[in-house]
């Protein structure tokens, strides 16, 4: 289910006459064709977000939101997603040049502003990147927006030689009448271009006639991100900008009480002091004063409501919660099917997760009487406009978000609760202020993953030994309440709670899919694998006890439950042959293995893993198979599918986030840890031949991993690990619980096999 639906029809207001067809593919993009608004970098990605999104005087060719051709020869391509480290700028720019017949090397890339007329995606229904949409939404699109592109120019061209359209061809932004060899740029016919009509239907290119998708290309965006030339939102730089260091009420719910401002104001350096209900700015002429005029500040806090909160009073609430359970889905005659045969029951426990980006939290904002200027990183820089326009008492039109390239989002800035707290603080502000939050903030006042208690009960058929029936219920809330900002209905399914389980890739005749709604003062949002993201964990944690229940090979049970169902089998059966499923291997080493079928990609993983004496576990290989349909950039799916599993990893590994007396515990990453390099094993990952429309790839490598992980420690120790993150006590040798536990890391090198499933 993941992040569909995420938007009713009414959430955003309508935007002038131009209006997003959601039926049409064709149609998104072209709001832009007689636009006087064109977004022009002057030197690509790296300073597109800097630029004025309502730059005009653009001399050329604009049939779209996403393709400009000037009469200099510059050609831009403005992608519609936001980059945060995935590489959709280069996989949707690919998309666009294939049916321009343009090179990459042709080509500067920009980020496209905030405007759902030009932008919106056909899945999310609206200006959103996340939910491993971008390819699958934009997949058609952008190359019919590239091929209507081209049948203009083409047609311009024929049109000045006096020849049919059809004689005439196009490669490498040259277009050649055939029969003559006579040959125009396009930048010598962009202006005859403009004139045409765009065409209401255009021939795409057959998979056989790629030149650029299918292809391992290098990134857009590398060159820049190498050299420093990139701008992330923290690096905006604003003429009469003022730093802003922050601090936030500790507890959830609580708000300020009283400031003593005295010393703050007479540090060297601080020029103002912003106060809103929950937290209090210092502002500075550099970040370096605001912090020393922060320390000086003297706040005393009024704790609210949840002062005394804790894990355990919200791990109490989730594991005997008593709401009504809400139905999901139901296959067959699951009660009377549970009923009968060998019972197996587990449960399992997930805990709340930060996202922990590389890159802090920032925004910039500038309040101008009338108008407001926000640049940001953010993945939904539409509502990050609605979101502030309400805080600042402006009509929509008023407001500009400047989206940058954005250091790691994994869902965090698909939240606007910090932008929302900028317009708090900009609207007391007469001049442009960068409010940085630091590392512990963003850890600590995150909005994060929620936590979930699950049951899963199976009953096995006598003589198959395989699920004749199967029930999962999932405790927990629902992230929507935060990111609609509305409570959502009472009653209602949340989708995404069972992502991941009502539509896992196995043929079980009897089946029941349940919600049991737990809220909790906690804020929530979604996190990289959203539901998904704690199903399979469950899902293929609990097939891997069947199996073992049944007597069977994990591996072999998955395949005897894949009936009708090629692309699981197959990667299931590459990922085991290459892994060398089935092989000895030394004590307190094992192989585990999760299957899923999740964002419109099929992947398979098999960890392997070695657990020393002390319960410390080693990462000793990895190797997945991945089907995710056509790939755009195999070297972008490689890349992808490793990120993602060791996030997926870390989080597995190391990662909670803790409460006590209404606080956050965990604050940076030494208590909050990430995978270190030196424990990053060799991977071998292996892009499955396809024609296929495209997949989502994004989450896909954190949903395969925690499962995986624990299935191998399981077969390495003989231990079962029901519960994230995990449990080294549990894995110690007896004899060795006494002992200084945790061995330091063994020093290692690093290497990383690809490869393509033939």
């Amino acid at each position: 289910m993941g992040l569909f639906g995420l938007l009713d029809d009414n959430r955003l207001p309508t935007l002038g006459r131009r209006k997003f067809l959601a039926g049409s593919a064709l149609v998104i993009g072209f709001a832009f064709a007689n636009s006087a608004r064109a977004l022009v970098p002057t030197t690509g990605l790296g300073r597109a977000g800097a630029l004025d999104a309502a730059a005009t005087g653009f001399d050329g060719f604009v049939p779209d939101g996403f393709i400009r051709i000037g009469t200099d020869g510059q050609i831009v391509l403005v992608v519609p997603s936001a980059e945060m480290g995935q590489g959709i700028a280069t996989t949707e720019a690919m998309l666009l040049a294939e049916e321009l017949e343009v090179g990459l090397d042709q080509v500067e890339v920009a980020l496209a502003p905030a405007d759902p007329t030009a932008y919106n995606q056909s899945i999310l229904k609206g200006q959103i990147t996340g939910g491993s949409t971008s390819v699958r939404a934009f997949y058609l699109p952008l190359r019919q927006a590239g091929a209507a592109a081209r049948t203009m120019l083409v047609n311009a061209a024929a049109g000045l030689w006096q020849v049919p359209a059809a004689e005439c061809s196009a490669a490498r932004a040259v277009i050649t009448h055939n029969p003559t060899r006579r040959a125009a740029s396009y930048a010598s016919v962009a202006e005859a271009a403009r004139s045409q009509p765009v065409p209401k239907d255009v021939q795409l290119k057959n998979p056989g006639e790629f030149k650029l998708i299918g292809k391992p290309l290098k990134r857009v965006d590398t060159p820049e991100k190498v050299t420093g030339a990139a701008k992330f939102g923290i690096d905006v730089m604003v003429e009469g900008m003022r730093y802003a260091a922050i601090t936030i009420c500790p507890t959830i719910g609580g708000k300020v009480k009283s400031v003593d401002d005295t010393a703050s104001r007479a540090s060297p350096g601080v020029v103002d002091i912003l106060r809103i209900e929950d937290a209090v700015a210092v502002v500075g002429e550099t970040y370096w004063a605001a912090r020393k005029g922060l320390d000086l500040l003297a706040v005393e806090w009024d704790l609210g409501p949840n002062a005394d909160m804790s894990s355990d009073d919200l791990w109490d609430g989730l594991r005997n919660a008593k709401a009504t359970p809400i139905v999901g889905k139901v296959v067959g005659d699951p009660d009377i099917a549970l009923a009968s045969g060998v019972r197996i029951e587990s449960t399992y426990e997930l805990p709340y997760l930060a996202h922990a980006a590389l890159e802090p939290i920032n925004t910039t904002i500038h309040m101008q009487g009338d108008r407001c200027d926000i640049w940001v990183s953010t993945q939904v820089p539409e509502i990050a406009r609605v979101v502030a326009a309400e805080i600042l008492g402006l009509p929509i039109e008023k407001v500009t978000v400047h989206p940058h390239l954005i250091g790691g989002g994994f869902g965090r800035r698909l939240a606007v609760d910090t932008i929302q707290q900028a317009a708090r603080f900009g609207k007391l502000a007469n001049y442009p202020v960068k409010i940085i939050w630091t590392r512990e903030q963003d850890i600590m006042h995150d909005y994060f993953r929620p936590a979930y208690f699950d049951r899963v009960t199976a009953t096995l058929d006598p003589k198959t030994r395989l699920p004749s029936a199967f029930h999962h219920r999932t405790t927990g809330s629902t992230v929507r309440t935060y990111y609609d900002r509305k409570p959502w209905p009472e009653g209602k399914l949340d989708p995404d709670t069972l992502g991941g389980s009502v539509d896992m890739p196995y043929a079980i005749p009897n089946g029941k899919w349940e919600w049991v709604r737990q809220d909790s003062p906690v804020s929530l949002n979604w996190w990289r694998g959203v539901g998904e993201g704690h199903n399979v964990f469950v899902i293929e944690s609990f097939i891997d006890e069947l199996a073992l229940a049944a007597g069977k090979d994990p591996i072999e049970y998955r395949l005897a439950m894949l009936q009708n169902n090629p692309r699981a089998i197959a990667v299931l059966k590459k990922v085991a042959d290459a892994s060398g499923w089935g092989g000895k291997l030394s004590a307190r080493r094992g192989r585990g293995v999760s299957l899923h079928h999740s964002f419109g990609t099929f992947a398979a993983l098999v960890m392997e893993v070695e657990v020393d004496r002390y319960g410390e576990v080693y990462l000793r290989n990895g190797t997945i198979a991945v089907d995710c349909g056509q790939p755009i950039n195999p070297d972008g799916v490689v890349a992808q599918m490793t990120g993602g599993t060791l996030f997926g990893l870390s989080a597995a590994l190391h990662n909670g986030v803790t409460f006590k007396d209404g606080r956050v515990q965990e604050s940076n990453f030494h208590d909050y840890r990430q995978i270190r390099m030196n424990e990053v094993p060799p991977f071998q990952v292996f892009v499955m031949p396809s024609t296929e429309n495209p997949g989502g790839l994004g989450e896909v490598g954190t949903v395969s991993a925690p499962a995986a992980l624990t299935n191998a420690i399981y077969a390495a120790t003989g231990v079962r690990l029901r519960s994230l993150p995990i449990d080294r006590k549990l894995l110690m040798e007896k004899g060795h619980g006494d002992e200084v536990a945790g061995a330091s890391y063994q020093s290692k090198t690093i290497t990383s096999h690809r490869g393509v499933a033939q």
